[in-house]
């Protein structure tokens, strides 16, 4: 009797951010006089705010700061201002929505060639063309544009709903059309982030080589919302040439970016109400401090510092500050656990040595093989014309002492580096230059040596990025259906934490793992796409004997149905597991074969184990 309850309350608190926005702007007209605010200063936040919310999903969410905003912001706006001038159309939302799409547009060309570079050099690439736009603005389309004059005589909207059409004629109601628009706009945002596509853009953010290795076209999800945070903007623009009556050429201006930047930080990167917040706090010092008596010219470096100490004190912004707080005081209120129980530490014991019973070589097809395999950086050769045959239900080890080139090698069978001459196969198809998306999504993923997974998600919101490129492909465009009720992801997530045994740190921040969970995470994450290869480089590095231990017998598990080639330095890890090992030195293959031949090798003994004898390393 209380399922059909339950879902009514549970879709009330979906919208609890919504409601109380929507509480807030509908009481603030009533609040503007007590503070000496106006409709029109309330005006400009909400546009501001608007124009936040794609930075937003571009910065906060996706780690992507760029200062080339102004651009769309903008042309959005001066598309729309000429349309209702011209006039091709008197109906403000046909204007509008003219000049989001051109913003889109513009952002799709944009972003397809700022995003060929990552940091600073895409930030830098956004700044030249912002400032691109701005002399297209002020010159060759002057005639369009008005130049340095802008666009005077933007009429009042008028809106158009079929045989219905609402006239707007003063800043009240232009408020209201505002709100509107925010609302929407913020519900909009949310759905994004708690999309698929948004949960793949929070893995961007945190590690965007590690999102692109279990198989998800990173450019792609990069390109689509830097085209969304355009759309964002262009409608911004429009909305402030309706509000004013007026598109100013400082909409193009860097200063418009900077502002952007500025408000958002001052708010709250990665909230969404951030960028709203730190509009209202910089417009109304913005504001106040020119026309506070005494202060003159000084106004620029008073604000400088108010900026300087609001980041200085709210690392994370005013709303970030506050979810911290919050999140604090919850913890608090639990109730604190029982006394703690003693524990006794399993004995420390050295991993499994070499079995002297061992399964019978595979004898399965070939499902991963190089043929003259070669790696050079200039004149060095780390790899040199190595070839290679991996049978299903094998385990391969590839050993070799330091600068060996293992891991070189295992990072071009993974497509993470091109080779410079060979061919890579897996199941008799050439993969060589696929990168490592489309190698994954074929089936082989890798783990890697030094932990790269996504510190500030828990294990259940890692484990589900991968899980979600084996299940919707390279790229998922799904923004409005919500990530968690997918019941084929949630039964992957749950099946790849049992796999790593971490089925009850899963609503854990990975950042608080242990060393060893990390390392087991590491590993859930190549194991969660369901790979048919599983590249483990070097899997029990940095671990204690018992943690070596217990990875030795997860890996004999997963055993069972994946084919494994692993790269390790501990012999007893080596010995312990393979079936056959691939033995480098200076790049070179100088010898393959069983555990037992490999031991008594006399150009392995001399190349790798040196003087130790085989029984010491075993």
């Amino acid at each position: 009797m209380t399922a059909p309850v339950a879902r009514p309350a549970r879709l009330a608190a979906g919208f609890l951010p919504e409601v109380a926005l929507v509480a807030v702007l509908l009481a603030l007209p009533f609040a503007l006089p007590y503070f000496g605010g106006t409709f029109d200063l309330a005006n400009r936040i909400l546009d501001w705010g608007l124009f936040g919310l794609g930075f937003d999903l571009l910065f906060g969410f996706t780690g992507l700061l760029s200062f080339g905003q102004a651009a769309f912001f903008g042309a959005g706006g001066f598309v729309a201002s000429y349309l209702l001038i011209a006039p091709v159309t008197d109906n403000a939302v046909v204007a509008l929505a003219a000049g989001t799409v051109a913003a889109a547009a513009f952002g799709v060309v944009v972003g397809y060639l700022s995003l060929r570079r990552a940091g600073i050099y895409f930030a830098m690439l956004t700044l030249a063309f912002g400032e691109m736009f701005f002399f297209l603005d002020i010159s060759p389309l002057a005639r369009w544009t008005g130049g340095e004059n802008g666009l005077a005589g933007v009429p009042e909207p008028s809106l158009g709903f079929g045989i219905f059409r609402i006239d707007i004629t003063d800043p009240s109601g232009v408020y209201w059309l505002l709100v509107v628009i925010f609302v929407v706009g913020f519900w909009l945002a949310r759905r994004i982030i708690g999309s698929p596509f948004g949960a793949v853009l929070r893995a961007i953010r945190e590690n965007a080589a590690r999102a692109a290795a279990v198989g998800h076209d990173v450019p792609k999800y990069k390109l689509t919302v830097f085209v969304i945070a355009a759309a964002y903007a262009g409608l911004a623009g429009g909305l402030l040439g309706l509000l004013q009556g007026y598109m100013p050429p400082d909409a193009f201006y860097l200063d418009t970016s900077g502002q952007l930047v500025v408000q958002t930080v001052i708010g709250g990167a990665g909230t969404l109400v951030g960028p709203l917040i730190g509009a209202v706090v910089w417009l109304d010092l913005y504001t106040v401090l020119q026309n506070f008596a005494g202060i003159g010219a000084l106004w620029k470096m008073i604000l400088g510092i108010i900026f300087v100490l609001l980041v200085t004190v709210f690392r994370h912004g005013l709303c970030g500050a506050a979810v911290v707080l919050w999140r604090r005081l919850m913890a608090q209120s639990l109730p604190e656990s029982g006394p703690a129980v003693a524990t006794v530490e399993p004995p420390r014991v050295a991993a499994e040595p070499r079995r002297s019973s061992r399964r019978p070589p595979p004898a399965g097809p070939v499902v991963l093989a190089t043929r003259n395999l070669t790696k050079r950086y200039g004149g060095l050769t780390a790899v040199d014309d190595v070839s290679f045959e991996l049978r299903q239900g094998e385990i391969r080890a590839v050993i070799g002492p330091n600068g060996a080139g293992k891991s070189t090698f295992f990072n071009m069978l993974a497509n993470v580096i091109p080779p410079s001459a060979g061919v890579i196969e897996f199941k008799g198809d050439d993969i060589t230059g696929l990168g490592a998306t489309l190698v994954c999504q074929r089936g082989i993923s890798k783990s890697f040596q030094i932990n790269q997974i996504f510190p500030s998600l828990t294990v259940r919101d890692n484990l589900r990025i991968p899980v979600l490129a084996r299940a919707h492909g390279k790229f998922h465009p799904a923004m409005l259906r919500a990530v968690n009720r997918d019941a084929t992801v949630n039964a992957g997530i749950e099946a790849a934490a049992a796999s790593v045994q971490l089925v009850e740190r899963l609503d854990t921040p990975a950042a608080e793992l242990a060393y060893g969970e990390k390392r087991r995470l590491e590993i859930g994450l190549a194991l969660a796409t369901r790979p048919q290869v599983l590249l483990l480089d070097e899997p029990t590095a940095g671990m204690s004997p018992v943690e070596r231990v217990d990875t030795v017998r997860l890996l004999k598990s997963i055993a069972a149905g994946v084919t494994i080639v692993i790269v390790e330095h501990d012999m007893d890890v080596v010995f312990g597991l393979a079936d056959r090992i691939t033995v480098l030195f200076n790049g070179r293959k100088i010898a393959e074969d069983a555990p037992d031949a490999i031991q008594a090798n006399p150009d392995v003994r001399a190349a790798y184990l040196g003087s130790q004898t085989a029984h010491e390393l075993a």
